[in-house]
């Protein structure tokens, strides 16, 4: 199993503050963001590698970082080759870049790497081994207004994801899908082939809303909470709150 981080966006809401630099290297702290992922994926014995796909304009920060690093497993950096928010790829068309640097098939953990968790990996990784499938995560979200602006998934009483919908108007359950995912090998042709059959590139969640129609896929429901990074304002917030 590979880790794919998918830190190729520009953080455009973050301002001055990533406009020469990559908001998954904001510390929070004594570390960064993508080092506190890290800090609790390096240990899953499964994984064997991490990659993370950034875009040309923040390459060289993340190989600088990544030199530095002594996680057991090793780092590869992927740069997409865009150097604008205009042009690029999204995090569909980012995974499906990495994907293609891949010498063979393995079953894939993704990540998106602006998100504080207090959660294990492990456990996402446990419950994917047990359904022997595709898997994605849901939370209870009471709020109707931000079940609007992500995914929203029905479950079986086994969890299995009968439906999911990308920021429906009106959700019909409050189980809300964040950035994390692990894709089968046996998905991953489904994957190559999801944007030339009409799924979107940008958001992530629109690709477990393509294979959702096209393959068996479970939710594993989060045993913590996460924390999105998205603006500044939620930035100083995480730096005053868990810093």
């Amino acid at each position: 199993m590979k880790t794919i981080i998918i830190a190729a966006g520009y953080a455009t809401r973050l301002g001055e503050l990533t406009k020469n630099f990559p908001k998954p290297l904001l510390k929070i702290g004594h570390n960064t963001i993508l080092g506190r992922l890290l800090d609790d994926i390096d240990p899953i014995k499964d994984i064997d590698e991490h990659i993370i796909v950034t875009n040309h304009r923040f390459a060289s920060v993340f190989e600088d970082w990544a030199h530095k690093q002594q996680y057991v497993k090793p780092i590869r950096i992927i740069d997409d080759g865009t150097s604008s928010n205009e042009t690029r790829l999204g995090a569909v068309g980012d995974l499906l870049f990495a994907m293609q640097q891949l010498k063979q098939d393995d079953d894939l953990l993704v990540v998106a790497a602006d998100n504080l968790l207090f959660f294990h990996f492990q456990d996402f990784v446990d419950f994917a081994k047990e359904k022997n499938t595709s898997c994605i995560m849901y939370h209870e979200q009471p709020s109707i207004e931000k079940l609007q602006r992500t995914g929203v998934v029905v479950l079986d009483d086994n969890n299995r994801v009968l439906e999911m919908a990308e920021k429906p108007q009106l959700p019909k359950t409050h189980h809300a899908v964040p950035p994390f995912y692990l894709y089968m090998r046996k998905d991953l042709c489904l994957i190559r082939h999801s944007l030339e059959n009409g799924c979107g590139n940008d958001a992530p969640g629109n690709l477990a809303h393509y294979l959702v129609e096209h393959t068996i896929m479970h939710a594993w429901p989060m045993n913590g909470e996460r924390f999105d990074i998205g603006s500044l304002d939620t930035y100083y917030e995480a730096c005053e709150k868990f810093g």
